[in-house]
C-alpha cells in the first residue's frame, strides 16, 4: 500500500474514513490505530467497536501508550542496562541540568512525558533494529489520526516508521493545528501546529509519502465553507474547499453581530458560543467553549467572540499568524448552517449584520411612510 497522508478539510469525515478502512481490509491485516487526545482515543475505540468488532487484529491506542508500550518498556535496557519503565509522569519535567536517565525519568522509575518521543527515538538506534523488526512483526500497517498534533521528536519517529516495512497512512487537518504532544519543546519547532504541512511536502517531495487532498465537507455549509478557505494567507497554498451541505434553514451563512443585539440573537438561534480562553467575552454573561476545546465537535450554529487580531483581519483582511488563524479555522468549522461573529467596525468587511426583527420592522415601516 505505501505511505499516505490525507488532508482533509473540517468536517470531511476523516474519523469516520479510518474506520471504513478498517472494516473493510482484509481480516488477517494486523492494523494499529494511533491518536492523541483522549477525547479522539474514545470517540474511535466506540466506532471501532460498533463497525469494526469482529476484526480482532486492529488495535487502538493512544500516542504515548504507543511509545511506552512499543519503544520505551521494551528497549529501555539498551540504552540504561537493569533499568525499567515503572510509569508515566505526563506533567512533570527533568531538572534543566540533568543528564543520563534523569533526563527521561524520575525518581520513581515514571518516563516524563515531555521526554518520551526523544527517548524512543533514541532506543530506535540503541536497539540496533530491533525494535522496527520487533514492531513489524506486530503491525502491516499503522493508521494515525490528527496526525497533526504530533511535535518535536515524533516527527522523528514518523521518518523512521515511513522507512520500515510497515505501512503508514495518517489523517489530519493542518488548518486545525491548535494541540500539541509537547508544546514547550524546540525540536522541530518549524513543524509545529500548522508548520506541519512543510514537513508533508519535504517527505512528498522525497518519495517517502504520497499526499491526498480530501477537500468535501459534510458538515459547513457553502458559505461557511468558503469563509473558512479565507482565514489562510493564499502563500499556504491550502485547496478549495468544496461542500455538500445541502440544507437550507431560515438562518444560513456568516454573519456580524452589534454587541447590544448579541442577547437577542442568542435567544433567537441559541447558538454554541465560543471564545479565546477564558478572559475573553467578559462583556456577555454567556455559556461559552474556548476554541481549542471545541475542535472535534459539531453545532447548528456558534457565535464567536474574536480576538483583536481576528476583529482586525475581518475588519482590515490582515491576515492571521498560523497559530491564531488555526484557532479560528477551528471554531468557525465547529458550525454546520451558521456563524455570528461579535464586531461592532466592520471597516472593509462585506459580511452583512444580522438585525433583529424588530429593527428591521421599524425600518420597514419607516421607509413605507416616506412620501
Amino acid at each position: 500500500m505505501g505511505n499516505r497522508l490525507t488532508l482533509a478539510v473540517a468536517g470531511s469525515r476523516k474519523t469516520q474514513g479510518i474506520v471504513e478502512h478498517c472494516a473493510s481490509s482484509a481480516r488477517e491485516r494486523r492494523i494499529l490505530v494511533l491518536t492523541y487526545t483522549q477525547a479522539n482515543q474514545e470517540e474511535l475505540v466506540s466506532r471501532l467497536q460498533q463497525h469494526v468488532g469482529d476484526h480482532h487484529k486492529v488495535e487502538m491506542m493512544g500516542w504515548f501508550t504507543f511509545l511506552l508500550r512499543h519503544f520505551a518498556r521494551p528497549f529501555l535496557p539498551f540504552k540504561f542496562e537493569g533499568r525499567r519503565v515503572l510509569g508515566f509522569n505526563f506533567d512533570g519535567r527533568p531538572h534543566r541540568m540533568a543528564t543520563g536517565v534523569a533526563r527521561f525519568m524520575d525518581s520513581s522509575g515514571a518516563v516524563y512525558g515531555c521526554e518520551l518521543g526523544r527517548l524512543a527515538y533514541e532506543l530506535v538506534a540503541e536497539s540496533k533494529g530491533a525494535l522496527l523488526r520487533r514492531l513489524g512483526c506486530i503491525y502491516d500497517e499503522i493508521l494515525i489520526d490528527e496526525v497533526q498534533d504530533l511535535s518535536a521528536y515524533d516527527w522523528e519517529i514518523i521518518d523512521v516508521l515511513l522507512r520500515s516495512s510497515i505501512d503508514i497512512q495518517m489523517v489530519g487537518d493542518i488548518r486545525q493545528s491548535v494541540l500539541a504532544t509537547n508544546p514547550r519543546s524546540s525540536k522541530n519547532s518549524k513543524y509545529s501546529y500548522a508548520g506541519a504541512i512543510k514537513w508533508a511536502r519535504e517527505r512528498q517531495t522525497a518519495g517517502l509519502l504520497e499526499i491526498v487532498e480530501s477537500v468535501t465537507t459534510w458538515r459547513c455549509h457553502p458559505s461557511i465553507a468558503t469563509f473558512s478557505d479565507s482565514i489562510f494567507d493564499p502563500s499556504w497554498k491550502f485547496p478549495i474547499t468544496q461542500s455538500k451541505n445541502e440544507t437550507v434553514t431560515h438562518h444560513d451563512g456568516v454573519f456580524l453581530v452589534a454587541t447590544n443585539h448579541v442577547a437577542e440573537y442568542v435567544r433567537s438561534f441559541r447558538p454554541q458560543c465560543l471564545r479565546h480562553n477564558v478572559t475573553s467575552g467578559k462583556d456577555f454573561d454567556l455559556d461559552y467553549l474556548n476554541f481549542k476545546v471545541s475542535k472535534g465537535m459539531t453545532y447548528d450554529r456558534v457565535l464567536i467572540v474574536p480576538t483583536v487580531p481576528i476583529a482586525k483581519f475581518i475588519a482590515s483582511g490582515a491576515y492571521l499568524t498560523e497559530g491564531p488563524a488555526s484557532s479560528f479555522y477551528v471554531a468557525v468549522t465547529r458550525a454546520k448552517q451558521s456563524v455570528a461573529i461579535v464586531l461592532d467596525m466592520a471597516g472593509r468587511s462585506s459580511l452583512p449584520y444580522w438585525r433583529p426583527d424588530s429593527l428591521v420592522a421599524e425600518e420597514r415601516q419607516g421607509h413605507a411612510s416616506l412620501p
